[in-house]
């Protein structure tokens, strides 16, 4: 199948490792040329070469995204390099695990900036162009919690949830100009963030990575984590034209995990 991706222009954030480099490599095997943002460079150069290796165009614009004056002139390096952005996937590390007791002003405000602020920043950054040339896709990656919270994830329920419902409002504004929004929301899926959670659970209830890993993987109907790559590729999907009437609606990408009739 044909995604109709050749020629756009894509800016991948978190794009160094786990969701945000795959998605950046699922975008890129798919004809978009992609610029991938994280603050590591030197994890960046590495997906660069990957994308060139695969014959693609790749651009590593090193960014860290709780830094509000660093995204203009991250965009037009974009922009300059690249072309106007088609498709924005913004992404950032999730906030720390830990329950309401856990944190200060101090941590509710780094986590503002990290999850929900960077993603309002990222969309004023790429949207005028979109809203002119009435095209693109507004793409933000969430968390299975936006439908099912984790006790332990208080600070992700919370900033998380706030950018779908950002989203949400978006797609409705946004809908007449030829502008899609969607969040894509992975559950399980084996990255580095995922097995620092189990790690964090693990350490709390005295048990084994691995035990808490098993007592995950028994609730996930298809009996095991997911892989980076397969949520890369419902990332592509979903910003491509053959889905061009999706807008408005986080799809969950969690082997079945998740109870609510809603996800």
């Amino acid at each position: 199948m044909d995604l109709g991706l050749d020629g756009k222009v894509a800016w991948v954030h978190g794009a160094s490792a786990g969701l945000g480099r795959a998605s950046a490599l699922a975008l890129a095997r798919e004809g978009a040329a992609v610029a991938v943002s994280a603050r590591r460079a030197d994890a960046l150069d590495d997906v660069v070469r990957a994308v060139e290796e695969g014959g693609g165009r790749a651009l590593a614009v090193p960014l860290d995204v709780t830094d509000a004056g660093a995204i203009g002139s991250a965009h037009e390096r974009v922009r300059d390099g690249l072309g106007e952005v088609d498709v924005l996937v913004a992404n950032a590390g999730g906030p720390p695990a830990g329950g309401f007791a856990d944190f200060d002003d101090d941590a509710l405000h780094a986590a503002f900036e990290l999850t929900t602020a960077s993603a309002w920043r990222l969309t004023n950054a790429v949207l005028p162009a979109m809203r002119a040339r009435r095209s693109g896709c507004l793409v933000y990656l969430t968390s299975s919690t936006t439908k099912e919270v984790v006790p332990a994830l208080l600070l992700s329920n919370m900033m998380r949830a706030a950018v779908v419902g950002m989203m949400k409002t978006l797609s409705k504004e946004l809908g007449p100009d030829g502008v899609r929004a969607l969040c894509v929301a992975p559950g399980r899926v084996d990255t580095d963030r995922v097995r620092a959670l189990d790690d964090t659970v693990a350490r709390r209830t005295g048990r084994t990575p691995d035990d808490v890993k098993t007592e995950s993987v028994g609730r996930i109907p298809l009996g095991r984590y997911g892989e980076p790559a397969e949520f890369g590729d419902v990332v592509a999907f979903l910003a491509s034209e053959r889905a061009s009437y999706v807008t408005g609606v986080t799809v969950v990408v969690d082997g079945g995990m998740i109870n609510g009739l809603l996800s």
